[in-house]
């Protein structure tokens, strides 16, 4: 960092983007003696049992699962320290999520989500065996075996095209699959099936899924433009939904669109205070713009925040840096 290039006042794009480049980091296991507990609720705060738990590190491929007892409760060990998506899902629910850092020398707050009651075409199973076929679905998708999922989703549909996770889920297996023609059209017929009023869908949770399935797909395509319209068109139906927020900064990032990825990182940060993820990234793209106060005050911030952050040394390099340049 000490042979650092000034390119109109600003530091060279080649050499920031080794520390900012957005999107998913390279595979890598991430197993430890982290442990994460929790609870999974519906709106009136009665336990859900049987719902699914899906962990999934953010900086590899590493997924932990796990499932809530009659008290709605659940408990997965093995956590390597570092960023993961914690995701409840049961039939007749739409699924929820969060993402938090998790530690290994020490305790981890718990986890309370609340699963919303699906309406409308996304209502349960009408027969039990077919609701057998979704459970295991859902269990070969959260388990990382997605073209067995994909194969009893497409089952599920032949018999049960109304519904709409199924749909969902199909979509989010060709996601993963790359195939990413197939995962399109599924996540277009959910917007498709939902009657509209005035510009406004019927079931916004669902839609605002459906956007988010659309938006990966075009980001995974490369057309960033269209990727930012589908997240975009999910904020708005879901406009507390952070991990969106963060997702369109990202591709803005990407694309290095700095000053409308600040906007969208720093969304992130209001609706989920204390997340340590938006700041750091503000940290970086005010880098990017040349405003090294702002940079150095983010930079801190996130250092403070999260002190056990793998991140961390490389902040304070970066740091080091920029007070060496401005002297």
């Amino acid at each position: 960092m000490r042979n650092l290039k000034m390119v109109g006042g600003r530091i060279g794009w080649a050499v920031i983007l080794l520390f900012c480049s957005a999107g998913i980091l390279p595979g890598q296991e991430n197993l430890g003696r982290g442990r994460v507990t929790g609870t999974v609720v519906d709106e009136a705060g009665i336990p859900v049992s049987d719902a699914q738990v899906l962990a999934e590190n953010l900086q590899s491929a590493t997924k932990l699962t796990g499932m809530t007892d009659k008290k709605g409760r659940f408990a997965i060990a093995g956590f390597g320290t570092g960023p993961w998506r914690i995701t409840a899902s049961k039939a007749e629910y739409t699924s929820a999520s969060i993402e938090m850092e998790v530690r290994q020398l020490r305790a981890n707050p718990p986890v309370n989500l609340t699963l919303k009651k699906a309406s409308g075409l996304s209502a349960p199973m009408s027969d039990d065996a077919s609701q057998k076929d979704f459970d295991q679905a859902n269990q070969l998708l959260a388990s990382g075996k997605f073209a067995e999922a994909a194969v009893l989703f497409e089952n599920l549909l032949s018999k049960h095209p109304e519904i709409y996770s199924v749909h969902l889920n199909a979509g989010l297996c060709y996601l993963k699959l790359e195939d990413l023609e197939k995962a399109k059209a599924q996540f277009q017929t959910v917007l498709d099936r939902i009657s509209r009023t005035d510009g406004s869908y019927e079931n916004e949770i669902v839609a605002g899924k459906a956007f988010v399935g659309l938006g990966e797909v075009a980001a995974r395509s490369g057309d960033l433009p269209s990727a930012k319209d589908y997240f975009d068109r999910a904020l708005k139906l879901a406009p507390e939904d952070e991990i969106t927020a963060y997702n369109v900064a990202e591709i803005l990032f990407s694309a290095q669109k700095v000053e409308e990825a600040i906007g969208y990182y720093e969304m992130a940060l209001r609706i989920k205070k204390g997340w340590s993820k938006p700041v750091f990234k503000l940290g970086l793209a005010h880098l990017n713009r040349g405003d090294y106060d702002k940079a150095l005050e983010y930079l801190a911030r996130f250092i403070e925040m999260d002190p056990d952050n793998p991140s961390v040394p490389q902040a304070r390099d970066m740091i080091t840096a920029i007070k060496g340049i401005k002297g």
